[in-house]
């Protein structure tokens, strides 16, 4: 078996949607990004190719590559699913935690686990999705930004 892990934050802008695992959250400002700077989704994303060792993100989806301007995250959690497809290795769960002081996302988190279950194709009892605020301390407790940490288990076909 392979593990590895994610980390991503963005800072939080006016202007633009707040998404988190490709649900578009209500909310007075979104993360600030190439893509849309779905942190949850990107921190998966690592998690995934360092399980691997193929590198990260910025190796894959350059954000200087205006290809990926404004891209669905789940989109590209597609391509990494396909990266993982070409390997000996199959998805075996992965656990999620977002940081984030506000909003409150309770009432998100199903949406967002079936979400990532339907794109890497699994049961959504192997997908956790987590929300923690960091008591106002930090720039996440600030609500300057959201961060997001995922570990993943990857297993031997």
């Amino acid at each position: 078996m392979r593990i590895g892990h994610g980390y991503d934050v963005h800072k939080l802008t006016e202007g633009r949607k707040l998404i988190l695992c490709g649900v578009e959250i209500p909310y007075q400002k979104g993360l600030d990004g190439h893509s849309d700077a779905d942190v949850a989704v990107h921190a998966l994303m690592d998690a995934m190719l360092g399980a691997l060792a193929l590198g990260d993100i910025g190796q894959h989806f350059p954000d200087n590559d205006p290809a990926y301007k404004g891209a669905n995250s789940l989109d590209l959690l597609d391509k990494v699913c396909e990266m993982v497809d070409n390997t000996d290795y199959v998805f075996s769960n992965c656990d999620i935690t977002i940081c984030c002081q506000e909003p409150k996302l309770a009432p998100y988190i199903a949406d967002m686990r079936s979400n990532i279950a339907n794109v890497i194709g699994c049961d959504i009892d192997r997908v956790s999705v987590k929300a923690t605020t960091e008591e106002r301390l930090g720039f996440t407790g600030e609500g300057l930004g959201i961060s997001a940490t995922a570990v993943v288990l990857l297993e031997d076909v």
